[in-house]
């Protein structure tokens, strides 16, 4: 019997795991990094162990690290919940060497299906059909060999551009898993990717718990799953399961893990990979299984049998991934601190997240704050309360990707269901922000700023000068709120049908059209929300007198976030540049953001080079128009 496990992970993940050890009467051992000391993991487990550096290649990724803080703690097991070291062989083999249980497939399995090319080879000749690059022609797919979540996948539309593409590819993979190797597949256009949850006990049991669709994803990473898979044929469907069965069989599986298939728009199936280890998806199967796959993998990792037949799924889950980042902007992770974090609970609604009030959002770690699943018997009733809980979500900080939550559940070709894997891709851009929605936020605001200076909530008996605030929206837009209150009630520039009922710090209800609207203000310096049933505003405020600001050479690019600095790309100072052209790529948050000239010109100064950590704000590069034009003559 398992008495404590130490959890070789961070955020939700280590609070999931941890969740089902305390349900069981395990002992919890958290292990942290610098970044992570005060991180809800770490507050939550039994004790924990510190390791060094802030990085995940000083912390998390260290192996002997972690076997010996597993030792020190007095911990018998280790789960190593999904990334970092989840799917490493060498970890999962030091675990055992030390005497261990890891709770996890076989050290075997993991190395057979760690190599995607081997992992093909071994599904081809278990009979599950996978996609043969060899000699096809364009589109192809460029995939690393090691890792996942979308390093050094590149799509190749003419093969004129093969080289560079591997080129990139092989570099970007190098710097993700610490190895290059990349291979080429066809790319099927239109494809799903689907996927099959097993489990599967060491005495020859095998389940396969139904299926779940991901397509939806941006940069190939999973941004909504679901289960089961809509619009599946029924032919496609058993073979997925059937495959699947094939798949654990044929490398002798042993616990958790998803076999991952690309479904084509005729209903063919093609192996992609088998993720050995727990999904970040997996809650949505537990929520139609009723199972609890943490407790699972604990009781298979102690030799315990499954029964014969797994229970029957019910209903329909489907679960949204929460980041801090902006989608409008090419995905750009947002930093700082997340002074509030709450979202509705609720009959059919799960959280599971990494973050609390107060925590800070850093570079070094992945943008994720939370997965938001709901649960109910019917798909279109699961999609609308995962809508609502996103929409009535307290989220004050950085930017997150919440509204494009919001607009994809309730797109109808998302709700008609069976979207392709390009589908955020040929998602319209966002509808422009709602000028009135944005002026009566502000108004909230700014009422709830003048009852917080004034005990008497700026009420006046004589006739006065209106008070003015100004705020600046997300998208950039200055919006004035312009009223006067007085004995008769509010009058408000631009809002003629709008009454004020109360106003406290915190709080404005305001009477709009006859309607009773309620506005909650939060303010954190110049940063202030206001949540309301309407939806989720941030402004700015705008200070009265400005402080005056640096400047910067024209042409100058800007680190958009603190990163790291993984490429630069063959250019340098003196060169001729073109609008588009890639310069330089920075790493955050395990993602590479590519940082292009912004018009034709001259590169006259160039501040980066590899391994090179920068700020946000930092100058990059400057790329001179004026200096294209004077060499032009």
């Amino acid at each position: 019997m398992i008495g404590t496990v130490l959890v070789a992970n961070r955020g939700e993940i280590a609070r999931r795991v941890m969740r089902t050890c305390r349900e069981m009467g395990i002992g919890t051992v958290a292990v942290y990094s610098g970044a992570d000391a005060d991180a809800p993991h770490v507050r939550e487990a039994d004790s924990a162990v510190r390791l060094p550096g802030d990085a995940p290649a000083d912390s998390y990724l260290r192996g002997d690290a972690i076997v010996a803080a597993a030792l020190a703690a007095g911990a018998d097991a280790v789960h190593p919940g999904y990334g970092f070291l989840s799917e490493n062989a060498e970890f999962a083999a030091a675990v055992l060497a030390a005497g261990l249980v890891w709770i996890g497939p076989p050290p075997r399995v993991v190395a057979a299906m760690g190599s995607k090319p081997r992992a093909k080879r071994l599904m081809a000749q278990a009979g599950v059909p996978v996609l043969d690059g060899t000699g096809a022609a364009a589109p192809l797919l460029v995939k690393a060999s090691a890792g996942g979540g979308g390093r050094g996948m590149r799509i190749v539309r003419e093969l004129a551009d093969l080289e560079a593409q591997l080129a990139a590819a092989r570099a970007e993979a190098q710097a993700a898993f610490g190895d290059g190797e990349v291979f080429v597949e066809p790319y099927v256009e239109d494809g799903r990717h689907v996927e099959v949850q097993i489990l599967a006990d060491a005495h020859g049991t095998v389940w396969t718990l139904g299926t779940r669709d991901c397509s939806v994803q941006r940069r190939h990473q999973k941004v909504i799953e679901e289960t089961p898979a809509p619009g599946l044929r029924d032919l496609t469907e058993r073979h997925l399961l059937e495959y699947a069965d094939a798949a654990a069989r044929a490398v002798g599986y042993v616990g958790a893990g998803t076999v991952e298939f690309l479904v084509g728009a005729d209903g063919s199936a093609y192996f992609l990979e088998m993720n050995t280890r727990l999904q970040v998806e997996h809650p949505v199967t537990e929520l139609v299984t009723g199972l609890d796959l943490v407790r699972e993998q604990i009781r298979i990792a102690e030799g315990r049998r499954l029964p014969e037949r797994p229970p029957v799924p019910h209903g329909h889950a489907v679960e949204a991934r929460l980041y801090a980042e902006d989608p409008a902007h090419e995905w750009r992770p947002g930093t700082g601190v997340l002074h509030r974090f709450a979202l509705p609970a609720g009959p059919g609604l799960r959280v599971d997240s990494g973050v609390a009030d107060g925590s800070v959002i850093g570079v070094h770690y992945d943008a994720m704050l939370a997965k938001v699943a709901a649960y109910a018997d019917t798909r279109e009733e699961a999609l609308r309360l995962l809508a609502y809980a996103l929409r009535r979500a307290v989220l004050h900080g950085p930017v997150t990707n919440r509204d494009l939550l919001v607009r994809v559940l309730g797109d109808p070709r998302f709700v008609a269901g069976g979207v392709p894997t390009s589908y955020l891709e040929g998602l319209p851009p966002a509808p422009a922000p709602d000028g009135g929605a944005l002026r009566l936020a502000a108004l909230a605001a700014a009422l709830a700023d003048a009852a917080g200076r004034h005990p008497a909530g700026g009420w006046r008996n004589v006739p006065s000068q209106p008070q003015v605030k100004r705020f600046r929206a997300a998208d950039g837009g200055e919006y004035e709120a312009r009223y006067r209150l007085t004995r008769d009630g509010l009058a408000a520039d631009g809002h003629p049908r709008v009454a004020l009922v109360s106003s406290a710090p915190d709080r404005v209800v305001l009477d709009v059209g006859g309607v009773r609207r309620e506005f909650a203000v939060a303010r954190y310096g110049e940063a202030v929300f206001v949540d309301s049933a309407a939806g989720a505003v941030a402004l700015t405020a705008v200070p009265r007198f400005p402080p005056p600001v640096g400047r910067t050479a024209p042409g100058s690019l800007l680190a958009p976030m603190p990163g790291t600095v993984v490429r630069v790309a063959g250019v340098a100072v003196g060169d001729r540049v073109t609008a588009g052209q890639p310069l330089l790529w920075l790493e955050a948050m395990k993602m590479e953001h590519r940082v292009t000239a912004p018009a034709d010109g001259t590169l006259t100064a160039l501040h980066a080079e590899p391994g090179r950590q920068v700020e946000v704000g930092a100058v990059l590069a400057v790329v001179s128009a004026a200096a294209a034009e004077s060499a032009q003559a």
